[in-house]
């Protein structure tokens, strides 16, 4: 498509985060599983897709509005494991807590950025940390990890994404980041 961007909202990571993230996912180290890259981890709040560039300016208006509105808020890791459906995983997370700061948050994205009708869903905290290869047999009985002492995630902003398609990762950038004030 001409003229769009890949786009999604997400919080950036704090170093202490991704050293503790990037240390305990080498538990999932197997052939079939290919580790996200240090620079691409972040939390999701809200994946946008291909918007065309006209879009840009109310999505930034947007951003700062709802940031305004919503507070700064921690987050603690519940643990690292595959996902989301445990039985049918595609996917190994980092999973935090479920928080309701940050539910609000991305309910409130959802609904001003979505152009259908948003879902009832389920926000659940969580940090893509591999994914398993398409053309590999996902793994059985992987581990379950949790922290040996509260890793507690402090999230003060939020930011807008590009993705730009690459191989073997996509290249992420931040476009603007918008501080939570409440």
């Amino acid at each position: 498509m001409k003229d769009t961007n890949r786009l999604f909202i997400a919080a950036k990571l704090p170093d202490e985060v991704i050293t503790y993230l990037v240390q305990a996912r080498q538990a999932y180290d197997d052939p079939a599983i290919r580790a996200v890259p240090e620079q691409n981890l972040h939390l999701t709040l809200y994946f946008l897709g291909n918007v065309p560039a006209i879009e840009d300016t109310f999505i930034r208006q947007t951003l700062a509005q709802v940031a305004q509105r919503h507070s700064p808020f921690n987050l603690t890791l519940e643990q690292l494991e595959p996902g989301p459906k445990p039985r049918s995983p595609r996917l190994i997370w980092a999973r935090f807590t479920l928080n309701e700061t940050f539910s609000n948050l991305s309910q409130e994205l959802t609904q001003a950025l979505s152009s259908a009708p948003p879902k009832q869903e389920k926000f659940i905290p969580h940090v893509t940390l591999c994914r398993f290869k398409k053309e590999g047999v996902v793994p059985r009985d992987l581990p379950i990890i949790s922290p040996p002492e509260d890793i507690v995630y402090p999230v003060s902003s939020i930011a807008l994404w590009q993705s730009q398609l690459a191989s073997p990762h996509p290249v992420y950038i931040v476009l603007e980041e918008y501080p939570l004030f409440g």
